[in-house]
């Protein structure tokens, strides 16, 4: 049957035969082609790293190839079975401690979590303490409360005076 089609008919054949194959294939490696969904673990562990390309700017927000080749690489070590901890742990050592975001909640780090509350808190109770000290009005001056004497007094009411006198505008 086919020794009577014509010759343009065979290439017909043939081209629609040839790209029968690569259409199916398509559908096979159409899921690898779609975007990639990001893996929380590796999003938890960017979000714990400094990035090493970009001084000062977290992992997250680093514009440059290199930090996003990082984060790729994190991504994929993620969906292939690593924690957080392991992840930040391979950065950490191919890059050193210093990229750490936050400190460690043990050891030294602790210290870093602990003692700015810890001032802070000693700080406001030192305020209180003050405030109470300077509002108290029968606060005693060397252990003896005394009136004034009638004299003191007459004084304290002419410097009033005078300084009413002072502030009053001249038109």
């Amino acid at each position: 049957m086919l020794r009577k089609l014509p010759a343009c008919g065979l290439v017909v054949v043939a081209a629609v035969a040839t790209s029968v194959i690569p259409l199916v294939a398509q559908d096979v490696d159409n899921a690898l082609r779609s975007p990639v969904e990001p893996h929380p673990v590796a999003d938890e562990a960017i979000s714990r790293l400094k990035s090493p390309y970009c001084p000062g700017l977290m992992l997250e927000v680093c514009t440059s190839y290199s930090g996003a080749l990082l984060r790729d690489s994190l991504q994929t070590m993620a969906r292939e079975g690593g924690t957080t901890d392991d992840l930040v742990a391979w950065v950490l050592s191919r890059h050193g401690e210093g990229y750490l975001a936050y400190p460690r909640t043990s050891g030294r780090g602790l210290f870093a979590w602990l003692v700015p509350p810890g001032a802070l808190l000693v700080g406001v109770g030192l305020v209180i303490v003050a405030l109470r000290y300077m509002r108290d009005p029968t606060r005693v001056e060397g252990g003896v409360q005394r009136e004034l004497s009638a004299e003191e007094e007459n004084r304290l009411r002419e410097a009033v005076r005078e300084m009413d006198a002072a502030e009053e505008p001249i038109f």
